[in-house]
């Protein structure tokens, strides 16, 4: 690749060397043209004539395909592999093994590097590697412009110039507007044969040495300072830098002959194709965390010491394919409005970061970096989960409206925050607040809630790559506690499994997860998991009351499964001279509906209900909350809903036992009009959710309301959402 002549030229020798070496009766090269064409552009082995006329779209063929993944292909028949495409002109009908790596440029593919060869074989894990290691090298020639113009090597196609609205998944609250900056993690390899091995390796060695300094002064960032899971993140990020096997496979790349900086880039492709193999979500995300190190490090090796903060000067909204937790660091948070990704997940680390810094997250955003270009005003508003890029002149004054709107509404809120949540007959409703993270307590002064009615605590679980330690669990539940001060802190024991996995518990594939193993199964069938959390519990509420409910119970045979192993944390508390909670009031969650079928019982076991809506609903209806295609098809408001939820409430209220409703539904003003109308005194909502609802119920007269709801509970109709909202309008109920 570095001997003189054309790039043509050039590119017809190293067919010939790899077919050689590799013992290949074939070896092709196809390049990536305008159109998502790829075209043959030099061969040994198949028809001369074909090259430059044997044309393959992504995703046709197998070629195709691995353009499509981004992933090696390595097949011992290939023409029974379902896509495979036979095209006469090249001859390739003979050839059965077939072993194809994409050429990747900047995160792109810009072509398909593949041997083959007549006897069937499985290509060695070696093999793969050294056609990767090729691949960059072609990659650089590709990307120098001479053989493909670099105008069709844009992706920018989809980019017209014209407004557009994509649509993403809300994964940290929030809206905000500014200018696109591109994060661009990806950086330039020019140099990827190593001219001296000591000398590479020795670079490798003083980068790593380099990056983990760096990581160390990130540990102790200003804005990590008051502790938290952000910062377990980043020192779970930490652990990483520190992981031997991916340096010892950099230093093996290193010692095959290639640059310290192709090293860094080559184990990092070999580490994208694995974990985008694995089913695990968890694990799939960590990718993103060897991303940002990688490039971290190629940075160093490569002296680039740019500081990624001077490049907001402005408010601006970073837009990115990915983002490790440590990059996000580097910018500057005064300008920092807004972050849109074309990937990311609610439990990606760059987004538990992204919530301690205040900053509006939108992921899952498909076409994101096609549809936009630097500097192009783009507006994020995760609460209806839209990107604006390019927005027309009428919709930025919506905007600009709705905003200043939002800012008004959000001061009289704070305005009302000492106000009791009271009807205007003199109904007393109690509001509390749902968490999960350390940085969602100063919401509690905030807003004015009466307290925690759900404080989620699988959140640390999930990111933590090994169970947590009593020690580190009493410290979070301590923290709420402490900024609970005397109100009440109802802590859900851990619901993992289905959408929330851990790493430290392996786990088969389910059909139906939602309805599998999951929650208080799993912490039943692993009783280890939840006796160290109850007696974490236990050991923070020392001289307190401690409020704990167990949830997905589905019989009350399993809450005294529950009750019995408390009841042993708390007998082993007084064996070991601990000083106990003052109170331990023990109640669960209502989210099976087999459990409303044994109330009679069940209100005689607790000291208190909630009603998880959330799973509640999807269960009642035989409605996965997840398919897009059912999201609005029934309606909390729905008769069938209201009159299961008013069979409940009469129920506890008959038995003198509290009930809270703590899912979405109580968080919006017509539906908590509703559920107060069914006689529901207590709602645990988000924080953003209490000034709204609050604001709701100080202007409603509940013996009105009720008589109407009460009315309309047996209508035959799909909901009664339309006639609340005409009642509410017709009352001047501010909803």
């Amino acid at each position: 690749m570095a001997g003189s002549g054309r790039p043509q030229d050039r590119l017809d020798r190293v067919v010939r060397v790899i077919a050689q070496n590799m013992v290949a009766e074939v070896c092709s090269i196809y390049l990536s043209r305008a159109g998502g064409i790829l075209e043959l552009f030099a061969t040994e082995g198949l028809k001369e004539e074909a090259v430059h006329q044997t044309r393959l779209r992504v995703g046709e063929g197998l070629v195709g395909l691995v353009a499509e993944r981004g992933l090696p292909l390595n097949l011992s028949e290939a023409p029974q592999h379902p896509r495979f495409v036979y095209r006469p002109e090249t001859g390739e009908d003979i050839y059965h093994s077939f072993l194809g790596v994409p050429i990747l440029r900047t995160g792109k593919v810009v072509g398909v590097l593949v041997v083959q060869n007549v006897a069937p074989r499985r290509y060695k894990p070696e093999e793969v590697e050294a056609l990767q290691t090729i691949s960059m090298v072609i990659a650089e020639l590709v990307g120098s412009g001479t053989l493909v113009d670099k105008d069709e090597l844009s992706e920018d196609t989809a980019t017209t110039g014209e407004p557009v609205t994509l649509d993403g998944m809300s994964l940290a609250g929030g809206v905000g507007a500014g200018v696109a900056v591109f994060h661009q993690p990806q950086v330039k390899i020019t140099r990827t044969v190593a001219d001296d091995v000591d000398t590479e390796r020795l670079r490798l060695e003083e980068a790593i040495a380099e990056m983990r300094l760096q990581l160390e002064q990130l540990i102790e960032h200003p804005d990590l300072a008051h502790g938290g899971e952000h910062r377990e993140v980043l020192e779970t990020y930490r652990m990483f830098a520190y992981d031997q096997g991916w340096q010892e496979k950099m230093r093996d790349a290193v010692q095959s002959g290639l640059t310290a900086e192709a090293a860094v880039d080559r184990v990092q492709q070999e580490n994208r194709a694995r974990m985008y193999k694995i089913r695990d979500p968890y694990l799939r995300e960590r990718v993103s965390d060897f991303e940002d190190l990688a490039t971290r490090l190629i940075r160093i090796i490569q002296g680039d010491d740019s500081d990624y903060r001077t490049k907001l000067s402005e408010d601006s909204v970073l837009v990115a394919r990915n983002i490790g937790p440590a990059e996000l660091m580097e910018y500057d948070k005064q300008y920092l409005r807004a972050i849109v990704l074309e990937e990311g997940s609610a439990t990606s680390h760059v987004t538990i970061i992204a919530r301690a810094m205040g900053v509006p997250v939108l992921g899952r955003v498909q076409g994101l970096l096609t549809h936009v270009e630097a500097g192009e005003w783009v507006i994020v508003d995760t609460g209806n989960e839209h990107v604006y890029i390019r927005p027309a002149d009428d919709v930025v004054e919506t905007y600009k409206a709705t905003l200043e709107l939002q800012e008004r509404l959000y001061a009289e809120y704070a305005a009302e925050r000492d106000l009791p949540a009271e009807t205007m007959d003199g109904h007393k409703i109690t509001l509390f607040m749902n968490a999960g993270l350390l940085v969602d307590l100063p919401s509690l002064d905030n807003t004015g809630a009466e307290g925690i009615g759900l404080f989620r605590t699988e959140f640390q679980f999930m990111v933590s790559p090994a169970l947590p330690r009593v020690d580190e669990q009493t410290k979070i539940y301590n923290a709420a506690l402490d900024a609970a001060g005397d109100r009440p802190v109802v802590f859900r024991t851990l619901d993992i499994g289905g959408d929330k996995p851990v790493p430290f518990l392996p786990r088969d594939e389910e059909e139906n997860p939602a309805m599998g193993w999951r929650a208080i199964r799993i912490a039943l069938d692993r009783p280890a998991l939840l006796r160290y959390q109850l007696r974490a519990l236990l050991y923070a509420a020392e001289g307190r009351t401690l409020h704990v409910m167990f949830p997905m119970i589905a019989e009350v045979a399993e809450l005294r499964r529950c009750k019995a192993i408390l009841q042993k944390e708390i007998e082993r508390l007084k064996k070991h001279d601990r000083t106990p909670p003052k109170e331990v009031k023990v109640g669960c969650m209502l989210e099976v509906p087999s459990l409303s079928w044994q109330l009679d019982l069940l209100l005689k076991e607790i000291d208190f209900l909630s009603i998880g809506t959330n799973d509640l609903m999807q269960f009642f209806f035989a409605c996965d909350r997840g398919n897009p295609r059912l999201a609005n098809r029934y309606d909390l408001l729905a008769p069938p809903v209201l009159a299961f939820l008013h069979m409940i409430i009469r129920a506890c209220d008959n038995a003198g036992v509290p009930v809270t409703l703590c899912g979405e539904m109580g968080g919006r003003p017509i539906e908590a009009m509703a559920l107060v109308a069914l006689g529901l005194r207590r709602i645990s909502i988000s924080p953003t959710s209490v000034g709204p609802v609050k604001r709701m119920l100080r202007s409603i007269n509940l013996k009105q309301l009720q008589d109407f709801l009460l009315s309309n509970i047996t209508s035959p109709e799909h909901s009664i959402r339309d006639s609340l909202v005409n009642f509410a309008r017709d009352h001047n109920i501010k909803v």
